[in-house]
């Protein structure tokens, strides 16, 4: 058994902080870094892919609608070709990037509501593989297991790497109950290590009305921004490993 653990990092931007990026870098073992897009800076984009190399974790792009005041997760209607330029722009940023740095990209990870609507949206979905297609198609896709950004991915010969969130409440449906909902984010640390070990041997997961629902996952979600994200990634890990899980890359 193996899995990938990844984080959302590399958000702040000026003079503000959004997690604890040092800490969490200690525990996963891939990153998707923000382009400026919904957070990030160039400095802090420069600055995170230089902790991820020193921590030995995969780089991965974290692309987002142009959405800061609302960090991305707003829902936005962007026509099908300027959304692949939005996202091409964003995936070439980091990779450039990463490549100063002597780091090779490795994977691209869509955030916020583009992530949420790209699942659902075979247009926005292809739009989004489009753009990573073009860019490198060598690149990893991430995407909710069975969703229209997996099957777009796919259609453009893409490796997918099928996602998992062992902190976020589920749908009978496999889908994540919305965060404007009560119970969408799980806070005890003990009930997400629980889900995560689940997701990987069982290959379940128990959905917000007690349904043992069946999923497949190659990487499981640390939000970076969660309050207490290092001190979870490190439980995640741990208790992954303890459980007999190999936790490595999506790359290796």
């Amino acid at each position: 058994m193996r899995v990938d653990l990844n984080a959302d990092v590399g958000e702040s931007f000026g003079p503000y902080t959004i997690g604890d990026d040092t800490g969490v870098l200690r525990s996963v073992t891939s990153a998707s870094i923000a382009a400026g897009f919904h957070g990030g800076d160039p400095s802090v984009l420069r600055r995170t892919v230089r902790l991820a190399r020193d921590n030995g974790v995969g780089v991965g792009a974290h692309p987002s609608f142009p959405d800061r005041d609302g960090f991305g997760r707003r829902d936005m209607r962007v026509a099908r070709g300027e959304l692949e330029d939005l996202v091409l722009y964003q995936v070439a940023a980091v990779a450039g990037v990463a490549a100063a740095e002597g780091v090779r990209l490795q994977h691209v990870k869509p955030h916020g509501a583009l992530y949420n609507m790209a699942a659902r949206d075979a247009d926005l979905a292809d739009a989004v593989a489009g753009a990573v297609a073009a860019f490198d198609r060598s690149l990893i896709l991430c995407a909710p297991p069975g969703s229209a950004l997996a099957q777009a991915a796919a259609a453009r010969g893409l490796q997918v790497a099928r996602e998992g969130f062992a902190d976020r409440a589920y749908r009978p449906d496999g889908t994540l109950v919305p965060r404007t909902q009560p119970g969408a984010v799980i806070a005890s640390v003990e009930d997400v290590v629980t889900r995560a070990i689940q997701m990987i041997v069982d290959r379940s997961v128990v959905s917000a009305d007690g349904i043992s629902i069946p999923i497949e996952v190659d990487t499981i979600c640390v939000h970076g921004d969660t309050p207490g994200a290092a001190a979870l990634a490190a439980w995640l890990r741990a208790g992954l490993q303890s459980a007999g899980v190999d936790v490595r890359s999506l790359r290796s």
